[in-house]
């Protein structure tokens, strides 16, 4: 059975200033923790990041001159960076510490959101957004996990400061972000603006209203292609009755081209105060019909009621509080992962090579028919001598001005085109000159038929090439009329050789001209083990940890050399390739084995030095002999310790008799029993009295022994008369 391994950070203390008190969440880039700041006594969120970015001097120099400058931005609805430094191999952040919950818990509880609760949430989102992009700030990340809801109500925006310097720090093969709200530049690997941070808010605000993400995949580079090549459709089509209003906010922000979108927060924040103001009350009340069957969360955390404030008149103010009657104090809460902050590979770009996934096209990104609920039109068939057409689209404020003005352009360039030509021509040429045009275009449709249906253009679905060999897999694309090419990964499951899967995925119809790549198994990724001997078991943990694999059985054994809690072997053995979160089993010391000190007071001394000296232990003889009634001479008297355990090699001391000590009796003869008695025990001995005719006169008649030296401790015997 497997130990889980605890967090070595919590209880600790941060560069002597932050008691780390709890674990809050895990990012794609740091560990957030609850800590107290020992200095001003004051609850704060403490960022520890991970390993791969502590480690990187380059990235810790630009990540304390971000902390510095995203300190300096201060507004009601950004959360305020308020240290950063390094401890060790430990490189943190410390954030303003928020009570309560994010946009992402309001969404899993609540599903689509009403567009009264969405406009007003969203609100101090963009204001905050924008007095960072006036200070010249670009989050990055904009997604619900960063949208952070106190208790009380207020609303801000994290992670200032920290996105900007990872994204610095790496290298153009990587792009850090979560890529169900990135941006298509971004993904491109093109140079982000404030716009970028624009369209991540245009997908969340769809988001809202809808309940669900405009586009979703199996896999991020999926998600990544349809955000390059895909067309955020209006949220009007999953939420029937919405604003046309609110529909061009959204194709506002996310535009593909960042031409035609916002300039920044403040261009978006005038335009949503606009429309919150002039939509009726019906039109920001309206009630999403499917709101309660989207998404479906396990265990929703509370979320507390809002207070929603109405817009305020006038252009926003970009530095000054916040006017929409939510109250402001510092605070910050750490939502759940579920959008993590990932680092992507630009190795395959999402626009090139991939494909969408069976059963979905470019069209299939937008909703082919009305939502649930949303009321059906009939249309009665045309006549037959009248052409019938779709009724015009309805469209919004923006869209009609726009299609205004391309009709007036329109109009102007049929104006200025003739209706009929000058020169008439002769006719027979005009004849041959047709025949030419049609044979021409017969021989194209002919050669655009046999492409487009038996030859390189020709359709065909992609044949399941996994677990087969490179060569295997290789023939079976070459049957199906498709050219190849292969591209190594690791694989935790299948062999290596082997191919893991292709690139447009099995099943996939394309063209027999677009080309295929084969994933081939390298087998799983492995990496070697620390060395965990010789320190303690704290120290073991913090290093698995830090090499991601899971503590195995622990077991303890006694050990003469090692103290106690060390580390004495590890299995597999140090330097072994294992995969990431292989148990490790660590054998740990208990320290010197105890032995109970043998009892031998009484024994001969060779013996008692032959006992101790068998039971591990070392015999130190006294130097001085003492006197022993009981104890025969040469034999052991006392010991120290006389009981207990000891370590192997400790010591006792032993302490010899001399035998008892010779005592000369004097002779009480003639002398009054009770004296002599008295007197005799004084010397040490035991006296015993024989009394004649009663002892009447209590006189000693006889003694023995007398006047010579016996043991002390002897029997001396008393005649009394």
């Amino acid at each position: 059975m497997q130990e889980h391994v605890s967090d070595p950070l919590v209880g600790t203390l941060v560069d002597n200033r932050y008691a780390v008190r709890s674990k809050l969440a895990r990012g794609g880039m740091s560990t957030v923790y609850l800590a107290t700041d020992q200095r001003l006594e004051r609850d704060v969120a403490l960022k520890v990041l991970h390993p791969h970015l502590s480690s990187d001097d380059n990235f810790l120099g630009r990540l304390g001159r971000e902390a510095k400058a995203a300190a300096r931005l201060s507004h009601p609805h950004v959360v305020g960076v308020l240290d950063q430094g390094n401890d060790g191999r430990t490189a943190y952040l410390v954030m303003e510490y928020i009570k309560g919950h994010t946009l992402r818990d309001l969404i899993n509880e609540k599903g689509a959101l009403p567009p009264r609760l969405a406009l007003a949430l969203i609100d101090p989102v963009v204001e905050g957004l924008g007095a960072a992009h006036a200070a010249g700030f670009i989050h990055r990340d904009v997604k619900p996990e960063n949208v952070l809801i106190s208790d009380d109500g207020r609303i801000k925006i994290g992670d200032f400061g920290l996105a900007r310097a990872v994204t610095t720090s790496t290298s153009t093969g990587a792009l850090i972000g979560t890529v169900a709200y990135l941006s298509p530049e971004l993904v491109l690997g093109r140079p982000a603006d404030a716009r970028s941070d624009i369209y991540s808010l245009g997908i969340m605000l769809y988001e809202m209203l809808t309940g669900q993400q405009p586009f979703d995949g199996e896999v991020p580079i999926q998600v990544a292609y349809q955000h390059v090549n895909g067309t955020v459709g209006p949220p009007s089509a999953l939420v029937a009755g919405l604003a046309a209003e609110v529909d061009e906010l959204v194709q506002w922000c996310t535009a593909n081209d960042p031409e035609n979108r916002p300039v920044d927060g403040n261009a978006l924040l005038q335009e949503l105060r606009h429309i919150r103001t002039n939509l009726t009350d019906a039109e920001l009340d309206l009630r999403p019909p499917a709101a309660a069957a989207v998404g479906t969360v396990t265990a929703p955390q509370q979320v507390a009621p809002l207070r929603i404030p109405s817009p305020p008149a006038g252009p926003p103010p970009s530095r000054e509080p916040d006017n929409t009657g939510l109250v402001q104090h510092p605070t910050e809460v750490i939502g759940r992962t579920s959008n993590p902050t990932t680092v992507m590979p630009y190795g395959q770009p999402a626009g090139s090579a991939y494909q969408p996934t069976p059963g979905q096209s470019r069209s299939a990104m937008q909703p082919s028919g009305p939502a649930p609920g949303a009321a059906r039109r009939t249309l009665s068939p045309p006549d037959d001598d009248q052409e019938w057409a779709p009724p015009p689209p309805v469209l919004g404020k923006r869209a009609q001005r726009k299609a205004d003005r391309e009709d007036e352009k329109a109009r102007a360039r049929a104006a200025a085109t003739p209706a009929r030509t000058l020169r008439e021509g002769n006719p027979r040429r005009r004849g041959v000159l047709w025949v030419i045009v049609l044979v021409v275009a017969a021989l194209l449709a002919t050669g655009a038929g046999w492409f487009f249906g038996m030859g390189p253009g020709a359709a065909a679905s992609i044949p399941s090439v996994a677990n087969k060999t490179v060569a295997q897999a290789q023939q079976l694309l070459s049957e199906a009329g498709f050219r190849s090419t292969t591209r190594d990964v690791f694989d935790d499951e299948v062999p290596s050789g082997l191919v893991v899967g292709s690139e447009p995925a099995e099943g996939t119809e394309i063209r027999k001209f677009q080309p295929v790549s084969l994933f081939v198994s390298k087998g799983p990724q492995l990496f070697p083990l620390p060395v965990l001997a010789g320190g303690t078991l704290d120290e073991a943990k913090n290093g698995l940890n830090a090499a991601e694999m899971v503590l195995g059985p622990v077991t303890e054994q006694f050990d003469e050399q090692a103290p106690a809690g060390t580390v004495l072997s590890q299995d597999p053995a140090a330097g072994t390739e294992v995969r990431r979160g292989t148990p490790v089993g660590l054998v740990v010391s208990k320290g010197p084995e105890p032995i109970p000190v043998p009892l031998v007071v009484g024994q001969d001394e060779d013996d008692a030095v032959d006992a101790i000296t068998a039971a591990g232990l070392q015999a130190d003889v006294a130097g001085e002999e003492v006197f022993s009634r009981d104890i025969p001479k040469g034999a052991v008297v006392s010991q120290a310790p006389a009981e207990g355990t000891l370590t192997r090699g400790g010591s006792v001391t032993l302490t010899i008799s001399k035998g008892p000590r010779m005592v000369e009796v004097p002779s009480y003869i003639g002398k009054q029993a009770r004296e002599a008695e008295q007197a005799l025990r004084q010397l040490g001995f035991e006296v015993k009295v024989n009394n004649i005719l009663g002892g009447f006169f209590g006189t000693v008649r006889d003694q023995d022994p007398v006047n010579k030296e016996v043991p002390e401790g002897s029997v001396i015997t008393l005649t009394v008369v």
